[in-house]
This record gives structure tokens, sequence and C-alpha cells, in this order.
């Protein structure tokens, strides 16, 4: 039973005519009454209250979630009473397809935009509302995630007068589940590794719009890392995180971390990756759990990482390519869902057929496919060739801290696109067969972020410059002040010399930005969100100061030909950018310590 604690000083009643102690007594008497009624009415409330999912209402209070917010799929886990960790089947929103384990498929339908109200989920599918867009109207949403907090212009639908942005349906989509966790005191989101500061930026309103004591966010491929719970002590280990919508190869670092003072005690979980919030995650199982008794607590460094927007979405449009192509099928969300049926029934079949029935024409088409084809698409859209580039980056990152992937421990395949054979088999090409493991495809990520024990420790995985005019070419380029790779706090600031560039220049402006290189493009094709692979490297940049440019005021006026300020750049241990801005003709400070952004 609970403790509960009162302040029983406001009800103790007085008796006229009887002594102190007697008051005393009475007084004592009716503060336990009135506990053991209210316990005892405890008891009966505790009683009623049943749900499918959670038949120990007592025993789940103060729960700490992770949500692995998925392009296709969504996981859901807590540790329950028993300290183990479990996958959550959420009523009404999650799917059980052959041996997977709980999912809550990444849908939403609109049914009033302005009252917001939504289906999410498996409640969609089961009311046969995932194939009912109309080229008038957009209320079925799926693969948003992919949308959100990108750069990309596209067609923004508006539903019962409101315009109804992907931003504001992923915001549904979390808060309908959020809305069904019961006592939820601690959640933590995973986001994927290359994505820009406006997703964080997202979720962190999504948090906003909640009432719980404590939100955190930990990058995908580290928590896959963690659910994997390979724990000997000191693995190395590249994560391959392979989903609906995203790629991303992750080298972490095992290590246990023990108090120095009593070497057999394990130190208290730091937990400050992507974080908001003070408070850290605690062992609050202690008295109960050999689980949490037992745990040590480790570090997770992350070595390398590298991401792009590539996956399952993608191999299922372009199987819808090549049946339009080869038996004319229209290009829509029915032959989509056929498409991905197809490609998840080759996971275990060398064949697999789905029919489509054209209610236009009357026409049915046999969709067929084998393995061999799906492997010749493939290999037509370079999709090996990708995968190949993305490992070699992690290689050359390795490389340069003289760690050779032949020697690294085991190979994590995550995600549901890394349960297709060929893709298996890419691993198998590059990995002995022992070190590959790929039994929590589904679970990894959302299991390790709610995983307890870990100190986590990481570096700034993009790079951060500042934009000037390039002279040569005619146009803004980007100058990188702190590359990918650093470790935070910065051991000490970067200093950059600025002068003015007209004469009586009043101040002086820094645009500064969050750099990563690409060589995908995403782009939207009638209602399908497509991504192509590019020729070259490009540069994709995030404006972080985009309403706060001017960091000098100038007096007096700057003149040309002089070094006039001196910024000192600084990454503190929140990874929050911060600046100091020196006038050199004053000597004074004109900003000192002053946040920018919180960076990745």
């Amino acid at each position: 039973m609970p403790s509960f604690f009162f302040d029983c000083d406001r009800n103790i009643n007085t008796y006229d005519g009887t002594s102190a102690a007697e008051r005393e007594s009475q007084d004592a008497t009716d503060k336990l009454l009135r506990i053991t009624k209210f316990m005892d009415s405890l008891e009966k409330a505790e009683a009623k209250v049943s749900t499918d999912s959670y038949p120990n209402w007592r025993d789940i209070r103060r729960m700490e979630y992770a949500i692995d917010f998925g392009t296709s799929n969504t996981v859901v886990a807590r540790i329950n009473e028993n300290g183990e960790i479990e996958t959550i089947k959420l009523t009404n929103y999650s799917s059980f397809i052959a041996d997977n384990p709980p999912l809550i498929s990444s849908f939403v339908y609109v049914q009033d935009a302005v009252k917001e109200q939504v289906l999410i989920g498996q409640e969609v599918s089961d009311r046969g509302l995932d194939n009912l867009n109309t080229k008038s109207e957009v209320r079925f949403f799926k693969n948003f995630k992919r949308a959100i907090g990108s750069n990309v212009s596209m067609f923004v639908p508006e539903l019962d007068g409101r315009e109804v942005e992907f931003e504001l349906v992923g915001t549904w989509f979390l808060k309908k589940i959020i809305a069904q966790l019961p006592d939820v005191d601690s959640l933590i989101f995973t986001v994927p590794v290359d994505s820009f500061e406006s997703y964080r930026n997202w979720l962190g309103t999504v948090c906003e719009q909640l009432t719980v004591n404590q939100v955190r966010i930990l990058d995908e491929p580290t928590a896959a890392a963690l659910g994997y719970g390979i724990n000997s002590g000191n693995e190395t280990l590249l994560v391959v995180d392979f989903g609906g919508g995203t790629l991303d190869l992750s080298l972490v670092k095992l290590s246990f971390a023990f108090d120095q003072a009593e070497s057999q005690l394990p130190k208290s979980p730091l937990g400050f990756l992507l974080k908001w919030g003070d408070r850290t995650i605690k062992n609050t199982n202690t008295n109960k759990s050999n689980f949490a008794n037992n745990q040590s607590a480790q570090t997770a460094k992350v070595l390398a990482k590298t991401g792009q927007n590539l996956g399952g979405i993608d191999i299922d449009n372009w199987i819808v390519d090549y049946f339009h192509r080869t038996l004319g099928v229209p290009k829509n969300s029915l032959v989509t869902r056929l498409a991905e049926r197809v490609k998840i029934a080759l996971s275990s079949h060398d064949s697999a057929t789905e029919v489509y029935f054209n209610d236009q024409t009357f026409e049915s088409y046999e969709l067929t496919l084998t393995r061999s084809l799906l492997d010749q698409i493939l290999e037509q859209q370079n999709f090996f060739n990708n995968l190949d580039q993305a490992l070699d980056r992690i290689r050359q990152h390795a490389l340069r801290q003289n760690i050779d992937l032949s020697q690294i421990d085991a190979v994590l395949l995550v995600g549901g696109t890394s349960q297709i054979p060929t893709v298996k088999n890419w691993a198998l090409k590059h990995f002995p067969i022992e070190k590959v493991k790929a039994n929590k495809p589904f679970e990894a990520i959302a299991h390790g972020a709610v995983s307890q024990g870990w100190e986590l420790k990481d570096f700034l995985y993009h790079s951060y410059g500042v934009r000037y005019w390039d002279k040569r070419y005619k146009k803004h380029n980007w100058h990188t002040i702190i590359k990918s790779g650093e470790t935070y706090p910065l051991s000490k600031p970067i200093e950059l010399t600025l002068g003015a560039s007209v004469a009586d220049q009043p101040s002086i402006e820094l645009v500064i930005g969050e750099l990563g290189e690409t060589n995908v493009e995403v782009y939207f094709e009638d209602d399908r969100l497509i991504s192509r692979v590019l020729d070259g490297q490009q540069v994709a940049v995030q404006i972080l100061n985009e309403n706060s440019k001017v960091i000098a005021i100038l007096s007096p006026l700057g003149q040309t030909g002089y070094d006039r300020i001196k910024v000192f750049f600084q990454v503190d241990e929140k990874r929050t950018l911060r600046i100091t801005v020196l006038d050199l003709l004053s000597n004074k400070n004109l900003l000192e310590d002053i946040a920018v952004v919180q960076l990745v």
C-alpha cells in the first residue's frame, strides 16, 4: 500500500468540557478513523478500475513510457511492476501482424479538423478509411513523419476551413496515444539521427501541451543499441536502423561505469542526452525488482553517425512503379498498400501475389513479385550503392578513431525494412553471420529508450557554420565553425573575427546554420512523398537564428578595412550554442555568454 500524507489539523474538532488529554486522545482516534475510511474507499475505488491492458492498476502508478514514433509504425514501451520492459498494446490503436509485437500504424484520419476529432492507428484500417482520399479532399494521412520539420515546399490541405499541416497531424497522433496511457509520470521520445532543429522544436511544442512531469528525447540508433541488451561491458556496435522512412547507421561504444568510491556499485544514470527537464531517471523499484537491483549503469558513446531519407516507403513506391510500367495499374493508395503487402510477404516467401480490382474499368490484375525481381528493382534504384555509401561514411569516421569495422562486436538490424531478405544478405556480405543480430527489429528502439541505468555521452553529429557572401560565385555560402564529431562542452571557445563590409555600418549580422550533406532529394509526386538519389553531394542547411541575426550594434559606426568584433562560440554541457561578442574598438563585450540555440 502506498504512503499518503494528510494535513489533518484543518479538520480537528474541539470538545467543550473535556480535558486536554481526552481531547488529544479523541483527536487521534478521529484522525485514525478518517485515514482508515479513506484507505477503505481507495481499496474500493481500485477494485472498480479495470482495463484490458492494465488489470493491476495499483502497480502501474507513476509510470515511465517510451514512444518510438516511426514513419510506418509506432511502438510504446514501459517498465512494468516486475521491473521488466514490455511493449504496450493500446486498445483500438495497436495491431498484431503475424509474429510481430503490438504495433500502432502511423495513420491519422481527420474527422473534424476544427474540433480536432481524429482516428489513428488500427481504428483507421478497421473502418476502411485508409483508402478514402479523393483529389478534392485529403483526410487520411500516413508517412507524415517524413514531412515534419522538412524544408520541402508541399501542398497543405484545408479541411473544414482549417489548414492541416503535417506537424499538426503528428501532434494529434501523439496526443491520442499519450491520452490512453494511464498515470504517465515521464515520457521518452526517440528521434531520427538526421533530424533537423525544426523537428525537435516541433516535438518540444507537443510536449508543452502535455501535463507530464518529465519528457526527454533520445536518438534512435543509441536507443536501439541499449534495446538489444548487449551488455558484457565494452562492445562496439553498428546499429542499422532501416525503417519506413529513414536509414540511420550509428557506431556505438558501450562500457561499464562504476562508482570509484564503491567499485561494486553502479553510478547513478545521468541521462543527459537530448532531454527536456532537470530530473534524471532513477531506479524506483529497488525494493521489489531484481532488475533494478542488479542493473549496472553503463555508458553508450556514439562514435560515428550518418543518416538519410530512405526506407520502406521508397521500396513500396518503386514496386508500384514496376506494376504501373509492366501491367498498367494506376498509382494510388490501394495499389501502394498491396505493394507493401507483397513486400512483407517476400520476407518469408520466394514469391507473393496480391489481386487488384479496378472498379472504374472492371479489370483485375495479379500483382506478382519474386525475390529476384525485387532485387532487380532495388538494383535499378541504386539501393545497394546507397547502403554501401552510408557504410563507407561510417567506416571513414571509424578509421579516424583507429577503429576497424571488421573488429566490431555486433551489427544490430532494426526497423521493418531491415527484415527484407536482401537487406539481411547485404549485412551478411559485409559482416560475419554470428555478428548480425535481427531478433528485435521493431522493439529495440522503444525498449532501449525506456531502459534504466545508462549514462549517455554523445557528440555533435552535425556541423554548424556562418553564412557569408561568396564573391567568386556571387552567392551565399557557408563557413564551418564547429565540425561534426566535436564533443561537448567544447574544451575552448572557437573564435571568429569580423569587420564592417560597408562604410558607416551601424550593425553586424551573423546568420548561423546547421549544416549537413545530403544526396537524397525529397519531393511530392501526386499524393506520394518521394525521395530521389542525387548525382552529387549537396549541403542541406537549417538556419538557426532567423529572427535574431544582429549580434552587434556598432558605436561608433563601423568602417571597412578594420577588424571590429570578435565572436566566441561555445557549446555547453546541455548542447546549447552560446556566443560572446567583443567590440575590439572599445574592448567591451556587446554580448556575453548568450544562448543562441539547442544543438544536435
